[in-house]
């Protein structure tokens, strides 16, 4: 399955130094990891709220693919629009998450404050 998580700089940083194979932990106060199952979707969040919520004021599209059969336990949530779909991975569950990341986790947008609107 090819999902899609938007990022800030402190984020993808975290995701740079695993080598762009993992996801960091959650803070205390997330305690559900987000992927979310298409791109307009991610590119929304990080325009709209990573670029607008981050110092740097930027926020980064990933993508990656995780094991189908691993995914398929996890029930797909519509949060909003019909594209609003995200699956909810709780955050002790992250390091088994990454553990079926197949590849790496690649950058394919980059949002700064000028695109935001």
């Amino acid at each position: 399955m090819i999902l899609y998580r938007p990022v800030g700089t402190a984020e993808l940083d975290l995701i740079k130094q695993s080598g762009y194979k993992a996801f960091p932990p959650r803070l205390p106060e997330q305690p559900i990891f987000y992927p979310v199952l298409n791109e307009k979707y991610a590119r929304e969040i990080a325009k709209r709220w990573n670029v607008k919520d981050t110092p740097d004021h930027k926020g980064h599209v990933t993508r990656f693919e995780v094991d189908d059969e691993y995914c398929s336990q996890y029930e797909t949530h519509v949060v909003g629009r019909s594209y609003h779909r995200e699956l909810w991975i709780p955050a002790e569950k992250l390091d088994e998450f990454n553990e079926h990341i197949i590849g790496t986790i690649e950058v394919i947008f980059t949002y700064n404050e000028e695109e935001r609107s």
